[in-house]
């Protein structure tokens, strides 16, 4: 069987979501995030990511590919991905839980400008 492609990636963050709660979704995103990372320098980097990539079926990415990946995410220019940065980027990376997450944001505005 083949490694799915980045054009095959199956969204899953709503599934666990729905399924984990906010809290439980969480703690997956930073159980995922301990997988990846350099256990000496605490953030995910291209060496880290490389090393690891099997574990999302991402080992034949090429390092100009993984090294993109860290880009869209490393919001601080640092050239890894910390613990935030990672979640962020799932966030992002996840248009279904996007939506999801603008809705209840807007909810909230709208009960705090109706209560307010």
């Amino acid at each position: 069987m083949a490694a799915p492609k980045m054009g095959d990636f199956e969204d899953l963050l709503p599934v666990m979501a729905e399924k984990l709660g906010g809290e439980g979704l969480i703690r997956e995103l930073c159980n995922g995030f301990r997988l990846l990372m350099d256990g000496e320098k605490g953030v995910i980097t291209l060496e880290s990511l490389k090393r690891n990539a099997a574990l999302l079926g991402l080992q034949e990415l090429r390092d100009d590919e993984l090294q993109s990946m860290l880009r869209e995410g490393d919001l601080d220019g640092d050239g890894a991905l910390n613990q935030m940065e990672f979640c962020v980027l799932m966030f992002r990376l996840s248009p279904d839980l996007m939506e999801e997450s603008q809705f209840w944001l807007e909810q909230a505005l709208e009960d705090v400008l109706r209560d307010g």
